[in-house]
């Protein structure tokens, strides 16, 4: 199938490890201008000489989401370099943590504020594409209750209610919002690798909640924002598209 993706643009934010790195790859597979940030230099300066490699123009900031302005100018210099923007893959996330209080306000200013501080800078771009496509990366710890009461639950679930009404407000634009919650995602360096670790009986527990035994990759999510941001995905927009291969037990209709 064609996605029919070459030719646009793509912003996508913490995309140098896990499922962001393996978002911008994938686009860059299939002919997509790339802009994106994390905090370490060195590994975006990586990321984009990487992505260069597949013939597709790629530029790259290290960015703090949290500092508000500069995070807005940093998606003003991205889109102007890039030529526009047709898809925006709002991917950072302060992880999980319950504490203190701290975890709540940086969960809120990196998760929730960072996405809608995004959403609403690159709104002109997207609008001007004529097919905008938002993918916020929500989580499946938004659907049901999963380990303790923490800020990453509540606010991933924030995520979703705002795609949703977005969507809603921006689709006489011709711009689609939507979320992908995954599953358990492992990989090196991850966040189910650190507890394996340090919490086997957590992971074990998790494990033993996925009937095909084995949690997904960054590359298997990837796939799955590709084709929901992509024309041919078109007739999508307003859901939440849940990859976990059947680690929730709820009934969705």
């Amino acid at each position: 199938m064609d996605l029919g993706l070459r030719g646009k643009k793509a912003i996508v934010t913490g995309a140098t490890k896990g499922i962001g790195r393996a978002i911008v790859e994938m686009l860059a597979q299939e002919g997509v201008d790339v802009g994106l940030c994390s905090r370490t230099e060195d590994e975006v300066e990586s990321a984009v000489r990487a992505l260069k490699q597949r013939g597709v123009n790629a530029v790259g900031e290290a960015v703090n989401v949290r500092d508000g302005e500069a995070y807005k100018a940093w998606l003003e210099r991205t889109a102007q370099a890039l030529g526009g923007c047709d898809i925006f893959v709002p991917n950072v996330s302060a992880g999980g943590g319950f504490d203190s209080e701290k975890n709540w306000s940086r969960n809120f200013e990196v998760d929730v504020m960072h996405t809608v501080r995004g959403c609403e800078t690159l709104m002109p771009h997207l609008e001007k594409s004529g097919n905008g496509s938002v993918v916020i990366i929500s989580s499946t710890n938004a659907l049901e209750t999963f380990g303790v009461p923490q800020a990453f639950n509540a606010m991933k679930a924030a995520l979703i209610t705002y795609a949703k009404q977005l969507a809603q407000h921006v689709g006489k634009k011709g711009i689609r919002i939507n979320s992908v919650s995954p599953g358990p995602v492992y990989f090196e360096g991850g966040a189910w690798e650190l507890i394996k670790g340090t919490m086997p009986k957590i992971f074990d527990y998790a494990m033993r909640q996925i009937p095909c035994g084995r949690m997904g990759t960054p590359e298997e999510v990837a796939r799955i924002v590709l084709f929901v941001a992509s024309p041919a995905g078109s007739l999508i927009t307003g859901s939440n598209i849940v990859a976990d291969n059947g680690f929730t037990k709820r009934v969705q209709f």
